[in-house]
């Protein structure tokens, strides 16, 4: 209670920098801002038993049940003035008109994953909409649709897809915990990206709730905004309430294999070669590495392992006939191969044993929380071996375990649809992506500076190697090292496009003229948000 109170305090001394009405707001928050709420809540009477302001008990469990970034996760962490958990669309709606009203700052959370806290974290005064009560699944079998709410997470989107069809999956990421608002503004990807493309490749309708106020679906809101809401990034041009997606077809038997190699065992070669097999290999075979360093002796000798973490949409024969002819080096056995079924592979690659009950994709935080930098990379030429060896030297610098890379291949679907389709730009000519991850727990903040500065580092390192003008990066995994907007209410069309065609190549423009017809006062913001073109 102690620290409630020392936070609000806290808040409160902050705002006292602020004059006009945010001074107002701040010495009368919950009345003002919950009698606003019931005003223009189609479901007054409920309204408050949804709002959350530091003086309630629950407010800090609220707060942080889905902050999956420790680094965030800290008392002088900038905290809401309030938080609003809607259950109707009319809630949302409130929640716009009354921030507006107040001239507050709106932060929408749907699962909580954002890599830098965007969707919970703010310099201004700010209130947060968290769509943890809007996870409604919707499943149509004989359709082969399903309508899921932004704060369901993938895990229950799989789970529900199971429950009703064994030969039906839907192509999004592997860490079943992510919130599907987030994971679908940006792109999401997993282990069908080669197969079927991303999830948003996928969506074929949408209701959205935009700065006005105003229930959008994609006839109402146009192809315009409909696009752009499809990898656009989350918080720039409405709240998303719900989706539409097009189930995919699975078969009833998939295999999976993780063989793990290291450089005594030829890791470098084999993570040479399997660049250059990427754009060869059918689309039903996903083979992603996983590249970390540890000690392999008593003195302190340290060695790469790389993990071939493989999921194949067919039986055990046809991969193995697959692995002999396209990477024999990789020496694949039928022992190391396992058939389930697709949502059982769902769970492997979360990283569950084999044989755990399929409720565990109901959870909704994860039991393990890290405090983490990560980066993003595109590759479209193979990097040679001397490179490869180059970044092994790198990852004996950092702490054992901390560092990580994982690739994810290119081409099948990804290759085949135009880089203007949808906001996400990242498709033919990418071999493969990379995921630059250092995270740990011993030392917590205090060797945040040390871990930070080796990625930062190492990512310099990398440049030589990855995509050129722009240095592409993928916008879920969000980087606020490539660029922010200065959140001062004049965030300019240029110092956007620095971070935005880093995300979103030539698309930005386009991004940034649906923000200037739907939102030209800027209302929904954040430090990479698409800015419209008068600010």
């Amino acid at each position: 209670m102690k620290m409630q109170n020392f936070t609000m305090h806290h808040h409160l001394a902050c705002l006292l920098l602020f004059s006009g009405p945010l001074l107002a707001f701040a010495m009368n928050t919950p009345e003002n801002f919950l009698q606003c709420l019931s005003l223009h809540s189609e479901n007054a009477t409920s309204i408050s038993k949804l709002v959350y302001t530091p003086i309630n008990s629950s407010y800090s469990s609220v707060l942080d049940i889905t902050i999956q970034n420790l680094r965030f996760l800290t008392p002088s962490a900038p905290k809401p003035l309030l938080i609003v958990t809607p259950l109707h669309v009319s809630h949302i709606q409130a929640a716009i008109i009354c921030s507006r009203q107040y001239g507050v700052q709106m932060r929408i959370r749907s699962g909580g994953h954002d890599y830098e806290g965007l969707s919970y974290l703010s310099k201004v005064p700010f209130v947060i909409v968290d769509l943890v009560n809007l996870r409604s699944i919707a499943v149509d079998v004989e359709d082969e649709t399903a309508w899921v709410q932004s704060g369901a997470t993938v895990g229950e989107l799989y789970y529900r897809i199971a429950e009703k069809s064994k030969t039906l999956g839907f192509p999004a990421g592997v860490c079943p915990t992510v919130g599907v608002g987030g994971h679908f503004s940006g792109g999401g990807y997993g282990t069908m990206l080669r197969k079927y493309g991303l999830a948003i490749d996928n969506v074929i309708d949408a209701q959205l709730v935009d700065a006005q106020g105003r229930l959008l679906d994609r006839e109402s809101m146009g192809e315009d905004l409909f696009w752009a809401i499809r990898g656009g990034g989350g918080g720039s041009f409405g709240v998303v309430v719900s989706w539409k997606v097009k189930l995919v077809p699975v078969p009833s038997t998939v295999t999976v294999f993780t063989l793990r190699r290291t450089l005594e065992q030829h890791a470098t070669k084999l993570v040479h070669q399997w660049q250059l097999i990427g754009n060869e290999l059918p689309n039903d075979l996903f083979m992603r590495v996983i590249l970390q360093s540890y000690n392999s002796g008593p003195n302190g000798t340290r060695t790469m392992q790389a993990s071939f973490n493989t999921l194949y949409l067919g039986g055990v024969n046809a991969l193995l006939e697959v692995t002999r002819s396209s990477f024999p080096d990789l020496n694949v056995t039928r022992q190391d191969c396992t058939e389930m079924s697709w949502i059982e592979s769902i769970l492997y690659f979360a990283g569950f044993p084999i044989g755990e009950p399929l409720e565990v994709l109901l959870n909704r935080s994860s039991n393990t929380k890290l405090f983490f930098k990560h980066k993003s990379d595109y590759v479209k030429e193979p990097i040679p071996m001397s490179g490869l060896e180059g970044m092994w030297e790198r990852f004996f610098e950092e702490d054992e375990g901390v560092a990580q890379m994982i690739w994810n291949h290119y081409g099948g679907k990804m290759a085949e649809i135009s880089e203007s389709a949808l906001p996400f730009p990242h498709r033919a000519g990418v071999l493969y992506k990379i995921q630059h991850i250092t995270a740990w727990t011993d030392g917590g903040n205090e060797v945040a500076s040390k871990h930070v500065s080796w990625i930062r580092s190492f990512y310099s390192y990398m440049a030589r190697y990855v995509s050129k003008s722009p240095r592409e990066a993928y916008i879920n995994y969000r980087d606020i090292d490539i660029g922010t907007n200065n959140m001062k209410g004049d965030t300019d069309y240029k110092r956007a496009s620095a971070w935005g065609k880093k995300y979103f190549k030539n698309n930005f423009d386009r991004l940034v003229r649906v923000k200037t017809a739907v939102d030209p006062g800027n209302f929904f913001q954040h430090e990479q948000s698409i800015p419209p073109f008068s600010f």
